[in-house]
């Protein structure tokens, strides 16, 4: 696609929601009849598993497959390693393989652009590209910074996740300085949001009054349910079993947010 986008899925904290947002607003994205490429930039492997691959380090090509072949400049068609979801996105799974890249990076020409070299080819197959960073600020993960145009940061609605951050928000100002000057953070995501705790409104409310003036803040807020957590053991998707509930309507608000339609920058002002 001419203008597919490449979003970064990214924050150094884990538990914040990260694989869980970029599982269900591709799948999303998918039902708004959008092409989407997830892609899984974390050793974990967490993504590949949720959406039904378990036996992820058995298969035989994964995004270390592209970054390897990269690396070394070698011809290699990335379409080996994308396999097909049956909720209408496509994936390019990770393994344990992964964790070996951060040191093997460190010797190579131009290895911030690693990843970004090796899914260059596919970016005429999508309108859109995820990608499920790694909970660190690590090479792998300024790869993932290199390769994209946008960053989402999904912030769970606790002091401590949102201190964290300040510290992602440097990282992506120097990658956009030194290496990617078109990266631009698409949006903060609140997630995990509990609305009956003082804690957790307080929390968000500071986020949007600290941070909403220059940075957008989606609207749409991700609930915490245990049920969204339940799903990723099927090998699918919020909007498999559970369409109508709140955390399916609140990713479907997030895609129409991402892909243009009802695009909100809060204000400070605004959450009063």
């Amino acid at each position: 696609m001419p203008n597919c986008k490449v979003i970064a899925i990214a924050n150094q904290k884990g538990g914040v929601g990260k694989t869980t947002t970029t599982a269900n607003l591709g799948v999303a994205l998918a039902l708004r009849n959008k092409k989407v490429l997830l892609i899984d930039a974390d050793p974990q492997a967490d993504l590949t598993t949720s959406l039904g691959w378990p036996n992820r380090d058995e298969l035989p090509n994964t995004i270390s497959t592209i970054m390897i072949n990269s690396m070394q400049d070698i011809d290699f068609d990335t379409e080996d390693c994308v396999l097909k979801h049956t909720e209408g996105v496509d994936l390019i799974p990770s393994s344990i393989e992964l964790s070996a890249m951060e040191m093997s990076l460190v010797n190579t020409m131009s290895r911030e652009y690693t990843l970004k070299q090796g899914i260059e080819s596919l970016k005429d197959n999508y309108d859109y590209i995820l990608i499920d960073c790694m909970p660190s600020l690590g090479m792998i993960t300024i790869n993932s910074l290199a390769a994209s145009d946008k960053v989402i940061i999904p912030v769970q609605s606790h002091y401590l996740p949102a201190i964290g951050m300040t510290q992602l928000i440097k990282t992506v100002g120097q990658v956009k300085k030194q290496i990617n000057p078109g990266l631009e953070v698409e949006g903060v995501l609140l997630t995990l949001v509990d609305g009956r705790t003082k804690l957790a409104r307080t929390t968000a409310d500071t986020i949007r009054n600290n941070y909403g003036e220059k940075l957008t803040i989606f609207k749409s807020e991700i609930p915490m349910a245990i049920k969204a957590a339940e799903i990723s053991a099927t090998g699918r998707s919020i909007f498999s079993n559970h369409q109508n509930s709140n955390v399916a309507n609140a990713y479907s608000n997030l895609a129409r947010e991402v892909d243009g339609s009802g695009r909100h920058r809060t204000k400070s002002s605004d959450c009063r």
